[in-house]
This record gives C-alpha cells, structure tokens and sequence, in this order.
C-alpha cells in the first residue's frame, strides 16, 4: 500500500536514490532521469516544487510505501487556472514497479486533486511506446481518449502520446 505525501527538501537523498536506480528504465521517457543525474538535481528540483505547491502552480508529491520507503513520485503540474485542468504525471523507481503503486499513487492525486482544488479535468500524457505508463493510466481508472501525434519531444524525436482523463463530475 502506497500513499502521498507533500515533497519535502529533505526527501532530495531518496529521490536521488531512487531516480538513479531507475535511470535505465526511465530515461528513454524522463529525460530529466538521465545517466549524469546528481543530486544537485535533487535538491533544485525539490525546492523549486515546494515553493510552486505554496504558490498553488504545481502539486508535487512523493509516492511512499507503507515501510515509509521513498517508491517515486507523482503530481499536477502544467496547471491552466482558465479552463480548470492539469497535467498528472507519475513515475515509481525500478525495484517498486509491478505492484500497484503507481496505480494507487494517480488515484490518490486525483482524488487530492477533486478534494483541494477547483480543477475539473486532469490529463496523462503517455508516449505510446511507454507500456508500463500506458498500463497504469488504464489500470487506474483514466478514460482513454485518443492518440495525438507527434505530441511528446523524447530526445529530440516527436513521439505519438495517449491521452487519458478524469474529470470532476458535477
């Protein structure tokens, strides 16, 4: 059983374990997961979300297991106050995966997110090629909505994206 809890500065040592760890399986999808990823890269990033969550522009959380291990991340980011919507992005480090957590973890900001904010749609955006991803936005309860080319920049290669939502009933 996985929960969410607010990203904290000093989750930078997890974080970059974890991100580390999994650098062979998400850097062909995470970019930012890359082989000379340091943990400078950890802290920026940390501070850089703690303050955009206090500024109501990003909610990032870190996913946890029920032994209180850091298993990865997930959050609302790319947040338009206009029309009410958000990007809902996840990622669980390699050793966590096939067990649900991720799954649990985009439920659980969805429902953080109909809970504490006016947002009426939250959209994952999956490269088709990121089975694992695919899998879990399917798994966890996200209406797939079509495919849109050539919509994610991986590496310098535009790649189609599945599109997935929820939205806030009314």
């Amino acid at each position: 059983m996985a929960h969410l809890r607010r990203c904290a500065v000093v989750d930078a040592d997890a974080l970059f374990e974890a991100a580390r760890e999994s650098t062979p399986l998400m850097y062909p999808w995470m970019p930012w997961c890359h082989p000379g990823y340091v943990i400078d890269e950890s802290r920026i990033w940390l501070a850089e979300q703690v303050a955009a969550f206090d500024a109501r522009e990003a909610f990032s959380f870190a996913v946890v297991g029920h032994d209180g291990r850091y298993l990865g991340g997930c959050g609302l980011n790319r947040i338009d106050t206009v029309n009410r919507r958000a990007n809902l992005g996840y990622w669980i480090r390699s050793t966590a995966t096939g067990r649900g957590a991720a799954t649990q973890a985009v439920q659980l900001a969805r429902d953080w997110a109909f809970a504490h904010t006016d947002l009426i749609r939250l959209e994952i955006v999956v490269a088709t090629g990121n089975l694992p991803s695919l899998r879990v936005a399917e798994k966890s309860g996200a209406l797939r909505e079509g495919v849109l080319r050539r919509r994610i920049l991986l590496h310098g290669v535009a790649h189609d994206a599945a599109i997935f939502s929820f939205t806030r009933e009314p």
